[in-house]
């Protein structure tokens, strides 16, 4: 073989996917083309985007679309033409608020064997978006909440519209929220952070996000008279209140919120904005070595890895058995409530547990909202 001979390109790759990309509801994959940061398209280089579609639940997952999702991440992973891997939900309401609560209601509560194997599931769903060969960005297009934002964090850069709202829901709903965010949040925004967001689920805006280091950009996406407007439900113009207290991003009260409500309802979403700022941070890294820039984020992953390894094993065991007991409970009330009322009673609860009642029996029941 002479030397020009050995500078030809390979045709005969090996094929490394684990299986066929499947054609799976509530999962699109798809490979867009890449540009450079004027706008150019590059011949022969593309963006993977795994997209969640499941809007009519808030992109929640089902098990079917988790191991989409396993299979779409391998797949980025291993195209060759691929520069990053854009993760993010269809329409404008939400990125994912996690597993979608009818099949956990209606299948997986009460049976902790099979919600271990749905577990496993879940924690390669994880796995996959920490080990992608790729850079991996979260473009979060509405709420980033529960296992969503779980599943978010695991990324590696995250671009948010500025309507979006991210929390955890574990202790509210009958879970705890280790399937990631006792892992992650420590690691990005602190331990005493972490503590608050984990165990009060209280939701934060995207502006409080940006400002604690947990996403990498905001932008606007609500329209009022053909002019973008910052999310007018949230502080943005000054960063601290008269006591020397955060006061950026914090959500408005009182006729400060009723003002910004009215603003909202005469606007319009647009997340194009949202779409520059991802295709822009998508030209950046094109313009690095690959190989340079995947030994960068895996060195940058470790601090997550390390601890999501430790730990998901025996996570994965205590939130079967959980379904047994505070998730079986938690997950009707969710499902079957009425929308003003969607969580148990929890002083009832604690009432009935200080009492000495088991779970065996008709605690289940006599802790669900009443129109349940």
């Amino acid at each position: 073989m002479n030397a020009p001979d050995r500078l030809l390109p390979r045709l005969d790759f090996k094929d490394h996917d684990l299986a066929p990309q499947p054609g799976t509801p509530g999962v699109r994959y798809d490979k867009r083309p890449a540009r450079l940061p004027d706008g150019t398209e590059v011949p022969g280089l593309y963006n993977a985007w795994i997209t969640l579609d499941n809007p009519a639940q808030y992109n929640s997952y089902t098990t079917d679309m988790v191991k989409a999702v396993i299979l779409a991440f391998r797949a980025a992973s291993n195209a060759r033409d691929v520069n990053c891997i854009v993760f993010t939900g269809a329409g404008d309401k939400a990125f994912c608020t996690g597993g979608n609560t009818r099949e956990y209601a209606e299948y997986y509560a009460g049976q902790p064997q099979e919600y271990r194997q749905y577990m496993r599931l879940f924690n390669d769903m994880v796995s996959a978006i920490l080990a992608a060969d790729k850079p991996v960005i979260c473009r979060v297009n509405g709420m980033r909440i529960g296992g969503g934002q779980e599943i978010g964090m695991a990324c590696d850069f995250t671009v948010a519209q500025d309507l979006a709202r991210f929390g955890q829901a574990g202790p509210k709903h009958g879970s705890a929220p280790i399937g990631g965010a006792t892992d992650f949040l420590p690691v990005i925004i602190g331990a005493e952070r972490a503590m608050a967001a984990c165990v009060l689920c209280e939701p934060f805006s995207a502006h409080k996000a940006y400002q604690m280091g947990m996403i990498t950009g905001v932008v606007p996406a609500l329209k009022v008279d053909g002019q973008f407007v910052a999310n007018p439900l949230v502080e943005t113009q000054r960063a601290f209140d008269e006591f020397g207290r955060y006061a950026f991003g914090e959500f408005k009260t009182g006729a400060a919120a009723k003002e910004a409500k009215a603003l909202l309802a005469r606007g319009t979403v647009d997340l194009s904005m949202l779409d520059e700022a991802v295709e822009a941070l998508c030209a950046k890294i094109l313009l690095t070595f690959p190989e340079c820039t995947l030994k960068t984020l895996e060195e940058l992953r470790k601090p997550k890895l390390d601890a999501w390894t430790r730990n998901k094993e025996n996570s994965r065991a205590w939130l079967a058995l959980n379904m047994m007991t505070e998730a079986r409970s938690g997950f009707t009330a969710f499902n079957d409530g009425p929308k003003d009322d969607r969580e148990v009673d929890f002083i009832a609860l604690r009432q009935k547990l200080a009492a000495g009642q088991s779970w065996i029996g008709s605690l289940h029941d006599e802790i669900q909202p009443k129109g349940a």
